[in-house]
């Protein structure tokens, strides 16, 4: 009997270990159907689910359905917005559920969903992305109860969403991220107790006004739910805004156009280190042990309905009263401090709330620093009353409170101002409806950013007067630079509050200005540098800039006496009459560097007057690459040069493959140092007739266009001695070259060329001659260049006229004076003699095949020093 006992519980355990086993298998296809049908049964949007699985093992008798990758998409007019998406759902239900038809539905008795997102969105008409469920034709044949999942919860819990609400009408955006919330509650009856838990990390923003960023906020509570009066009451409760503990009392209503609110609130405790509370811990650092006297409190109220007419009526007040605080390891501590706000709305009405920040002040050591403001008329055109005065010595401020800075503040900040004006005014530059007065000082203010740069201001002295600026003197040194400004400034409350452009006019002085000393720069750390950024020009800045400066230090470059005016405006800056003085001569620069696009372009007029020429193409590298065999010409240079082409976006130098334009140059009292050129000295040994240390280029005027890498020069002549030469041609900003050089070359210059044959020949003979062309083309690059010319050729056509020549003369005097030539004799007077009897014209032939020979067998001697 035993054994049949343990035989038949043996089987049916393994039975329903089988079924365990295959229960995912049998059971998949089912809920996923009902999963994505009781979801497409009620909702007007786009499903997909990637996959479905089921687990009987880790809740048993519970099945655990899991859910992966969920989203729900939106169709018009928000088409392709994601509204909801899960990368875990786990549903969890009785086993039994498993076996109902699709007739009876499966019941969800809790829910559980990891890594989520949440986007709640309305477009400028009001209309809402979350009205997705599907309108019932038939509604007075009440709700359907044929839904495949019915949810009778007992308990739910999210974790790490994240939940957005935008609003595009009414311009207000709020994101609640890392969202843990939890909830235990029976919710198969329309009213229960649910016991709640939240945290998250809130931030909001308003009109592009940031108010809230990352705060943390915290809620354990017990709501009473009504579900048929959709009535959320408080019962017990407990939050945290940071750390500032409020209770809540009261109860939230979902009508059905709108909500209503009847609750109240307080701080459970009245201690000052509850404002301390409200600042993040990353600014505050730790509170334990911090002393603290007076008060503080937060209390209020909110009463009414809120409608799209309508906002409850509610008082919002902070107050406290000679409070003080100090951290246990800083020297200083914060006395006599004052807080009176109130915002609050006693009727209902939008536009009646208004914000009143009666007095905020407080004490270090002597200092007092005392404001106000007052804002009404919120919702049509807030109205703004503020006024600050008071000293704050800078350096006390890191000794009573733990701002975390790598180097301490300095400097005294004396301010006296007041501004009066309404939203409208900025918006629309109304300046006769913003009135701001009074004047800010600032002085010893020493600064060490990031990148370890010192910053010194001697003094920034502002003075404020209706909607302008007056920067009456700002002198500071940082690196090298010096410099000392004044001008005027405008709309700088727009800029602080709409993000609106600021505009200015200001004159820069400046002994000596480093460009360096305002350039991003790498930052080096243990592990890996940091990159430079691209170098932008502000969009917010429409100013102009007239600027002198004694010396002004770019690169590995030294300019002298700088003066000029610079526009910064649409993130570009114009360049009028810049002028400097620099290799030995003056350069003027009108034009303009852009920033606006990806890559930065510039587009620039340059006038060169009496340079350096080895300076100028020595030095700058893109004139380098325009002409670098000018580097080897001693003297002076004129010219014009128009050039535009990208930049890089880091080093704000021109990409040289990119720059485009033309040159017109003016050569003034120069020499040519060959040596130093490998061009030349090529040039050099395959055309002796040339000296090329004596050619003179006085007053030459070329003319030069560049596009696409690559130089062509517009054939010009130069001339050494009475030797004519034509140049032409074209090089790469690779330094490759073409060109062509043509000599016209008078016969009396090739004698080495030419053998001896002209030293035989009297000088008006050779007079006679007519000029011998020469050409010489060069390839390579300027480092290894090549030169071949067509000498032999030339020396043809040299034989040949000497031939003809002594042909006619031969046939002129006879044969007597061919011999002569050839025989080399000479009568007792000192001329040559025939010493022969008798010519015949063969004797001509002869002597004329002689003269061929001659050129052909004779080698090119050495040009002589």
């Amino acid at each position: 009997m035993l054994k049949k006992i343990l035989k038949w519980t043996g089987i049916t355990i393994l039975v329903l270990i089988i079924i365990l086993v295959a229960a995912p298998y049998l059971f998949k296809d089912k809920i996923r159907e009902m999963v994505v049908s009781s979801i497409n049964k009620n909702l007007d949007a786009t499903v997909a689910v990637e996959d479905v699985g089921l687990s009987l093992f880790s809740a048993f008798p519970m099945a655990d359905v899991q859910i992966e990758k969920i989203s729900v998409i939106n169709k018009a007019p928000f088409a392709g917005d994601t509204l909801f998406y899960a990368g875990e759902l786990n549903l969890k239900m009785s086993v039994k559920q498993l076996f109902n038809s699709a007739d009876e539905g499966m019941e969800i008795e809790s829910f559980s969903s990891k890594g989520g997102k949440v986007n709640i969105l309305f477009n400028k008409d009001g209309i809402g992305n979350y009205d997705i469920a599907l309108k019932n034709k038939e509604e007075d044949k009440g709700p359907s109860d044929d839904t495949p999942l019915k949810f009778k919860v007992q308990k739910y819990s999210i974790e790490n969403f994240r939940f957005k609400y935008a609003d595009e009408k009414s311009k207000i955006a709020m994101v609640i991220d890392s969202l843990n919330h939890s909830g235990t509650g029976d919710f198969t009856g329309s009213k229960l107790d649910l016991d709640t838990k939240s945290a998250a990390l809130v931030s909001l923003t308003m009109d592009k006004m940031n108010y809230l960023n990352k705060v943390a906020l915290q809620l354990d509570a017990v709501l009473a739910i009504d579900l048929d009066q959709m009535k959320f009451g408080f019962k017990k409760n407990k939050a945290l805004i940071n750390k500032l503990p409020l209770e809540f009392d009261g109860y939230l209503q979902l009508l059905d156009n709108g909500q209503r609110y009847d609750l109240t609130f307080k701080t459970p405790e009245s201690g000052f280190q509850n404002f301390l509370a409200l600042i993040p811990s990353a600014y505050s650092g730790s509170l334990k042990n911090v002393k603290t006297t007076g008060d503080f409190k937060v209390e209020g109220f909110a009463k009414g309905d809120l409608t799209d007419t309508t906002v409850p009526k509610f008082n919002l007040a902070i107050a406290s009263n000679n409070a003080s605080f100090q951290y246990p390891d800083l020297p200083k501590s914060v006395q006599n401090i004052v807080i009176d706000t109130k915002i609050k709305n006693e009727t209902g009405l939008p536009n009646d709330t208004y914000v009143n920040l009666d007095k905020l002040s407080f004490r270090i050591d002597q200092d007092v620093f005392d404001m106000s403001a007052n804002i009404k008329n919120l919702a049509e055109n807030p109205l703004v009353d503020a006024k600050a005065k008071g000293t704050i010595n800078l350096a006390n401020v890191t000794k009573a409170y733990p701002v975390k800075l790598d180097t301490p503040l300095s400097g005294i900040l004396k301010a006296d101002i007041a501004a009066n004006f309404d939203m409208k005014a900025v918006e629309e530059n109304a300046y006769d409806r913003i009135d701001g007065s009074g004047n800010l000082v600032l002085s010893g203010f020493d600064y060490t950013d990031e990148s370890k740069k010192k910053y010194q201001i001697q003094t920034a002295d502002l003075q404020f007067n209706k909607a302008k600026i007056t920067l009456r003197d700002f002198s500071a040194k940082t690196g090298k630079t010096d410099l000392r400004i004044n001008g005027t400034l405008e709309n700088l409350l727009g800029f602080m509050l709409k993000k609106q452009t600021i505009r200015g006019n200001f004159n820069l002085t400046s002994n000596q200005f480093a460009v360096s000393d305002f350039m991003s720069e790498t930052t080096p750390t243990k592990a890996e540098e940091k990159p430079k950024e691209a170098v932008k020009i502000p969009g917010f800045l429409d100013c102009t800039l007239n600027a002198k400066a004694n010396t002004v230090l770019y690169d590995n470059l030294t300019l002298k006496n700088v003066s000029g005016k610079i526009i910064l405006k649409d993130e570009k800056a114009r360049l009028e009459n810049v002028k400097t003085d620099i290799f030995d001569g003056s350069i003027a620069v009108t034009g303009d560097v852009s920033t606006k696009e990806a890559v930065p372009t510039f587009n620039l007029d340059l006038g060169m007057n009496k340079v350096d020429i080895q300076q100028t193409f020595t030095q700058l590298e893109m004139m380098k690459s325009i002409a670098p065999i000018a580097g080897v010409v001693n003297g002076k240079l004129n010219s014009t040069i128009k050039v535009n082409g990208k930049l890089d976006a880091k080093e704000m130098t021109p990409v040289l493959n990119t720059i485009n334009g033309d040159l017109l140059g003016q050569l003034l009292s120069t020499t040519v140092n060959e040596k130093t050129s490998p061009l030349l000295n090529k040039l050099d040994q395959n055309v002796s007739f040339i000296d090329l240390s004596k050619l003179n280029l006085n007053d030459l005027k070329a003319v030069l266009t560049f596009t696409n890498g690559r130089v062509n020069v517009k054939p010009f002549k130069i001339k050494y001695q009475d030797i004519n030469v034509d140049i032409s041609g074209s090089h790469g900003f690779d330094q490759t070259m073409a060109y062509k050089l043509t000599f016209d070359v008078p016969a009396k210059y090739l004698g080495n060329e030419a053998g001896g044959m002209l030293a035989k020949l009297s000088a008006t003979d050779i007079s006679k001659l007519k000029n011998i062309p020469v050409t010489a083309n060069i390839g390579g690059n300027f480092k290894n260049p090549t030169v071949n010319t067509d000498l032999k050729a030339s020396m043809t056509a040299l034989t040949n006229q000497i031939v003809a020549a002594q042909k006619d003369k031969l046939v002129n005097q006879g044969s007597s004076a061919l011999t002569n030539i050839l025989n080399g004799t000479k009568s007792s007077s000192g001329t040559k003699t025939d010493t022969t009897k008798a010519a015949k014209n063969d004797d001509v032939k002869k002597a004329a095949q002689g003269i061929l020979d001659m050129f052909g067998k004779k080698k090119k001697e050495e040009k002589k020093p």
